[in-house]
């Protein structure tokens, strides 16, 4: 979803190294969860965890079920998008079940242009990254039901820390994610200087901090999610583009576009299990099967695993569809 692109070169070096170091093991499934395994799978099913929350519980859903239902041991591979489609396209993972489209840059729809990589359909979710700021920052500046007001100085300040000085502080994330901002702050003009927090937990506890004081955080976020509704974070939206962001990151000039989630696998896996393959086909999560396991995960810090289950056991009408 959100990881900015490094050179491609990176992320076929990376790969093997990331793969031989976050493999498998320590994610345990809830077996009973899903009732016994009917299936007669053997082969290990490596699926990539990305550093978001809806990840991290979508690849507990996926090993809890396929292990109980299908039998096949599953391992959970913690790999950045820099390296998962080369890792993909090799056949060392075997799936992903949420990519969003604006941060899939060239370099890695080749993989999918050259059949490597499949898309294997729509996830069911749609997100929008974005900028968010707290709502009673809107009622301390009406100017800011519109982006424009972000560039009056006095406006800018008020977000301001002692490391920006007179700019506003915009809270980016973990660098690695598809972000624009520095472009964007740039091309449009605005008194404000990116700060990562260098994590999706490290931003929350910020927003939790300053809420709690009610001074105004202007930051890089989406939705769905737990702490925009916790929150209660407000999107403003920039103007659209004038360029591709994603094909020239540099010449970014406007929003992030909604980006309807979609999932992709190893070409190679069809041939592995066949089983598998067409469970990743059918698996599906709307934006408010997202949102019912978010705010547990992401504001009362339910385990993910934990969050898989429950899902799981209050959703057997949707998840036995996959299986028929």
């Amino acid at each position: 979803m959100r990881s900015s692109k490094k050179l491609l070169v990176v992320g076929l070096i990376a790969v093997g190294s990331l793969l031989g170091a976050a493999c498998g093991g320590s994610d345990t499934a809830s077996e009973e969860s899903a009732g016994g395994c009917t299936g007669s799978g053997t082969e290990t099913i490596k699926i990539a965890r990305n550093n978001w929350s809806a990840s991290a519980v979508e690849v507990e859903i996926v090993k809890q079920l396929i292990e109980a239902k299908l039998c096949n041991p599953v391992e959970i591979v913690d790999i950045d998008e820099n390296a998962m489609f080369a890792g993909m396209s090799s056949g060392d993972i075997d799936a992903n079940v949420e990519v969003w489209p604006s941060g899939v840059v060239p370099d890695e729809q080749a993989f999918i242009d050259d059949g490597s990589v499949v898309n294997m359909g729509a996830l069911g979710a749609v997100g929008k990254i974005g900028w968010f700021v707290s709502d009673y920052a809107l009622t301390q500046f009406p100017q800011l039901s519109s982006w424009e007001g972000l560039k009056d100085p006095e406006v800018a300040k008020a977000f301001a820390t002692a490391a920006t000085g007179d700019k506003g502080r915009f809270l980016g994330m973990d660098p690695s994610f598809s972000q624009y901002d520095e472009a964007i702050i740039a091309n449009l003009g605005l008194p404000f200087q990116v700060q990562f927090s260098g994590s999706e937990a490290a931003t929350q506890a910020e927003i939790a901090a300053l809420s709690a004081e009610q001074k105004p955080v202007l930051l890089y976020y989406w939705s769905p999610s737990g702490a925009v509704g916790k929150y209660n974070l407000k999107n403003i939206a920039l103007p659209a583009p004038t360029g591709d962001c994603a094909a020239d990151g540099a010449s970014c000039d406007g929003d992030y576009p909604e980006d309807p989630m979609f999932k992709i696998a190893s070409a190679k896996l069809e041939a592995k299990d066949p089983a598998v393959f067409a469970f990743f086909k059918a698996f599906t999560l709307t934006t408010d099967d997202q949102l019912s396991f978010l705010g547990p995960v992401d504001i009362d810090k339910v385990d993910p695993a934990v969050a898989a289950a429950d899902w799981i056991a209050a959703n057997e009408a949707t998840w036995s569809t996959w299986f028929s």
